[in-house]
């Protein structure tokens, strides 16, 4: 019943993300400021310091949001997946932990320890990052392309098309994309709409 009243909350938010997600934010072609973030070992962790990275499977996400639960598997096995291929997720909380305490910078800590995180999970404090990067839900990916000391906006979305069950997904938008970056090749779906649990922002 809980998960169910969760589900409700998330899918009455959906038109206030995709408004947001239309609206602001980057855009793929668009080039991708980096940020100094915290994450949960309590260093600051930036884009720049991945050397040898080719780019970064950049993912807002939360602890309380049952999308992003029933994701959380997935976004690990990406990063183990692409991360020794030049693609390491980076994972950001956006949300207000005085809105959703579920997601305070100590349930992260144990939340990524629980299911042993083999990325980095940062907290944006301030909100700057989600904002300036047009994130509007969790889980919502932003796929950078490395060029120089620039990263590019290669897609934009879902993870796959079957938020249920991973099982069940036939298209996998962020695999596919990542293995056209890999391959050399322009990405072929730069753009799905994705379903999550609205950002909690800070009142202004």
């Amino acid at each position: 019943m809980r998960l169910f009243t969760l589900l409700f909350v998330c899918i009455a938010g959906l038109m206030a993300f995709t408004a947001a997600g239309d609206k602001d934010g980057y855009k793929v072609g668009d080039i991708a400021r980096d940020f100094k973030l915290k994450n949960i070992d309590g260093e600051m962790v930036s884009l720049s310091d991945y050397s040898d990275a080719k780019g970064y499977i950049v993912v807002f996400t939360c602890n309380h949001c049952p999308y992003a639960k029933m994701y959380e598997q997935r976004i690990i096995e990406l990063h183990n997946k692409y991360a020794d291929q030049g693609y390491p997720i980076v994972a950001i909380n956006p949300n207000d932990p005085v809105k959703q305490p579920q997601d305070s910078y100590e349930n992260m800590q144990k939340r990524a320890k629980e299911k042993d995180y083999p990325f980095a999970y940062l907290v944006d404090e301030t909100q700057e990052i989600a904002r300036t990067y047009g994130a509007a839900y969790t889980p919502h990916v932003f796929l950078l392309k490395k060029e120089g000391n620039k990263n590019r906006v290669a897609y934009i979305g879902a993870i796959d098309n079957n938020y249920k069950n991973a099982e069940e997904a036939d298209v996998k938008y962020v695999e596919a994309a990542v293995d056209n970056l890999l391959a050399g090749e322009g990405v072929q779906t730069k753009q799905a709409k994705g379903i999550g649990c609205t950002i909690k922002w800070k009142d202004s």
